[in-house]
């Protein structure tokens, strides 16, 4: 009896993945023209179907079905990011994305654990560290506008777009490393078995599967070897192996997945972008889907823990943890007022510290709950604020740019950039620029 309840709580719960997925479909092109957007909805329909759901699914963020597919979404969507980035064009013009990455981005983590250790008196410096490397990534994707829209300086949305499509795959070794020297403080590892096998292993397999999908690509499709339709599975494919190799030898499977698509955009260059469409809509399917589960398992039940300490740390993550380190990196670029205050606000957090924080709870202890609850609550309120603020501020900032463009020669943000191929928003396509 208490099996077949449990079976109809799961069908149950897969018809509210269909319903949702089907109802965002029904109104998305409205939605497209609106503040609401599909990430604000699904997390929503996660948050009041969640009670209805959970107590006979018995479902918690450290399952196997959750884990299994927020990693399986990050996989794809980091061999998609990173297969995006023109790196032969990124060399050409990488002093703004650099700046963001090799300045903002460490910055951002260590102003975000020094908050952390200000706000929670028991922290230590690792846990701190852990919570400052789960909310540094950016996900364009929640603020598609920002990287999409033609009226808005090329410079500007293309160097968020790259920062978006690189960080989050910066940030996997970085949250390994800390909490490899978080558990070697206690005995259980060692950091070097971090560098030496999630790291190296890592690599061997993004290298393996990046090399060997780009040459299909190349000489099997020069040969008329391939078929469209399977021309399309080739990079979902690269990812599920690439990821696969790694962690089958012990080594990080986002690291290898990262890997595997930029050398397979390097390798395929143009042939690449025919290929990745099945790709993208997979992985903006597993987005949606991970929303959803987002707000029905992990968001609505760390709102019953939220406290005033935790409240604030969500609101200076997504001030002045982003905006004081982007304004630093940015000196000096002669980059004004409102292009710095731009840059700095849409910095949306989102799939991948979600996926961070489930991997973070099934590995870490300490403080767990403060760590996860500060996190979910910075996600949500991310989807919600850069969701609604998109769209206005896309139109108030490109009206500035047009306005002071005839007032005085361009500063940086008058500089020409590479189109590198932008993330749409979650289930849908990318926003008409015409």
């Amino acid at each position: 009896m208490a099996y077949a309840l449990y079976l109809d709580a799961v069908h149950w719960g897969l018809a509210t993945v269909g319903l949702t997925l089907l109802l965002v479909a029904a109104v998305s092109h409205r939605l497209s023209n609106t503040s609401i957007t599909p990430a604000m909805v699904v997390v929503a329909v996660g948050v009041l179907a969640g009670p209805l759901l959970l107590d006979e699914l018995a479902v918690a963020p450290t399952s196997s079905t959750v884990r299994r597919l927020a990693e399986a979404t990050l996989a794809v969507v980091l061999f998609s990011d990173a297969s995006r980035i023109d790196l032969r064009a990124l060399r050409r013009e990488a002093a703004l994305p650099i700046r963001l990455l090799g300045v903002g981005l460490p910055l951002t983590i260590g102003l975000g654990a020094l908050t952390a250790l200000a706000l929670f008196g028991s922290f230590s410096l690792s846990e701190a560290l852990i919570l400052g490397v789960i909310l540094a990534p950016t996900d364009a994707g929640l603020g598609s506008a920002v990287v999409t829209d033609r009226t808005l300086p090329q410079r500007v949305r293309q160097s968020l777009n790259v920062e978006s499509g690189l960080n989050d795959g910066i940030c996997v070794p970085l949250l390994l490393i800390v909490l490899a020297t978080a558990s070697g403080a206690g005995g259980a590892a060692h950091p070097l078995h971090v560098l030496g096998e999630e790291i190296g292993y890592g690599l061997l397999g993004g290298l393996a599967a990046g090399v060997l999908a780009g040459s299909i690509v190349i000489f099997a499709g020069r040969g008329g070897l391939i078929e469209d339709a399977w021309r399309q599975i080739i990079p979902v494919a690269a990812a599920v192996l690439a990821y696969g190799i790694a962690a089958g030898l012990g080594g990080s499977g986002f690291i290898a997945a990262f890997v595997a698509g930029i050398l397979f955009g390097l390798i395929a260059r143009e042939s690449a972008v025919s290929t990745m469409r099945f790709t993208e809509e997979t992985g903006a399917l597993l987005d949606t889907v991970t929303f959803l589960v987002f707000g029905a398992v992990l968001l609505g039940p760390a709102l019953e823990h939220v406290s005033w300490q935790i409240a604030l740390y969500a609101a200076l993550s997504l001030t002045v943890v982003r905006m004081l380190p982007v304004a630093i990196s940015l000196w000096g670029t002669h980059a004004r007022g409102p292009t710095v205050a731009f840059i700095g606000w849409f910095g949306p957090r989102g799939l991948a510290s979600i996926v961070f924080a489930v991997i973070v709870e099934d590995t870490y202890q300490v403080h767990i709950g403060t760590i996860l609850t500060a996190c979910y609550l910075t996600v949500g309120l991310s989807v919600l604020l850069h969701g609604l603020s998109a769209a206005p501020l896309v139109r108030r900032y490109a009206g500035w740019y047009a306005a002071s463009a005839d007032e005085r020669p361009p500063a940086m943000e008058g500089g020409a950039a590479h189109e590198h191929r932008s993330r749409g928003p979650v289930l849908l396509p990318a926003a008409r620029t015409d």
